[in-house]
């Protein structure tokens, strides 16, 4: 039984800096550290982790996420193949039809059968594989050995079929409702029959907003917005309403955060991710690793709640809050 733990950390800091972070996430027991890749930061999340790499020993790594718009598939094996070469089997690729990073560069979203053939493409390539780029064929003349997973980001149905389809993994960004989970893996599952997979063969990692503080404070954060015009559920996209009704918990497309009322807040808090005290955070998770574990193993990610004015502040409590309470309690179950 355990509980693996990533957790989101953003490009909001030097460079050096960012990597001294995530060395101390290390020390603080997390399993892994996903970054996020936004260019309009004028930081490179590639170098980020590179830099990173040299100051870990046991992290997993990966980029949270990058996109199929901003990036060409033989750059993303290449980006990919250095780092995990830096940090042997300690780098996985996540993927995602973009959000802020394509909206910053005036472009939309990767349409699904776009990133449905980056991903293959480049699972392809990071094997060594000969393949097909354009009128010609490719390869990697310096692939590492395990080569790199590719997980795809998926929040709404047929993303969570795409990942089932064709990556080696998931990230679900569904909440951590029993219902909800198993509405989700369903359409994993799907996605892989139709592409004669096992849907046991797809790797699982749960995104889990999290709010370290008081009950009184942090459950407060279903009733803000994100930005002026888009409400805290409703990012990075509305599929998080979709889960919250398979919990039970029916709020509009367009409803008003300030609407909500406090017990209502709660009831989402509860489904949709980590809201309360260290203590609190801990006891959630292992009744997570009950009620949606496979196989009693559970992994999950950490994903700070924020505005998008502090989406780049370093999560100095959550790390503070792991090292100290919420790590050991998950060790000693």
């Amino acid at each position: 039984m355990s509980v693996k733990v990533d957790i989101r950390v953003p490009v909001g800091r030097p460079l050096r800096e960012v990597a001294d972070f995530i060395a101390r996430c290390e020390d603080a027991g997390f399993n892994g550290v996903g970054v996020h890749d936004h260019h309009h930061t004028g930081r490179d999340v590639y170098v980020a982790l590179a830099l990173a790499a040299e100051r870990t020993s046991r992290l997993t790594l990966y980029p949270a996420t990058s996109n199929a718009v901003t990036r060409h598939p033989l750059v993303l094996a290449a980006l990919s193949n250095s780092v995990a070469e830096l940090a042997p089997g300690r780098f996985l690729l996540s993927l995602a039809p973009g959000f802020l990073s394509v909206e910053r560069a005036g472009e939309p979203q990767a349409r699904r059968a776009h990133l449905r053939e980056t991903v293959r493409t480049v699972r392809s390539l990071l094997r060594g594989e000969s393949t097909p780029l354009g009128a010609r064929e490719t390869v990697l003349t310096h692939p590492v050995t395990p080569p790199p997973e590719v997980f795809v980001l998926a929040a709404g149905p047929r993303m969570l079929e795409l990942a089932g389809e064709v990556a080696d993994g998931v990230m679900m960004f569904v909440g951590l409702h029993p219902d909800a989970v198993r509405v989700a893996r369903e359409h994993v599952a799907t996605g892989a029959r139709r592409a004669g997979r096992d849907p046991a063969s797809i790797k699982e990692i749960f995104i889990v907003t999290t709010a370290v503080g008081p009950f009184e404070e942090v459950r407060e954060w279903p009733r803000r917005e994100f930005r002026e015009g888009q409400s805290f559920l409703t990012y990075p996209s509305k599929a998080n309403l979709r889960w919250l009704r398979e919990a039970g918990i029916d709020l509009a497309d367009d409803h008003r955060p300030g609407d909500i009322p406090p017990e209502l807040a709660t009831e989402i808090c509860d489904a949709f991710g980590l809201f309360g005290p260290a203590e609190y955070c801990a006891e959630r998770l292992l009744r997570a690793q009950e009620e949606i574990g496979r196989g009693d193993d559970l992994h999950v990610f950490f994903f700070p709640a924020h505005t998008f004015a502090s989406g780049y502040d370093l999560p100095e409590k959550d790390v503070a809050a792991f090292a100290e309470t919420i790590g050991p309690r998950l060790a000693g179950s």
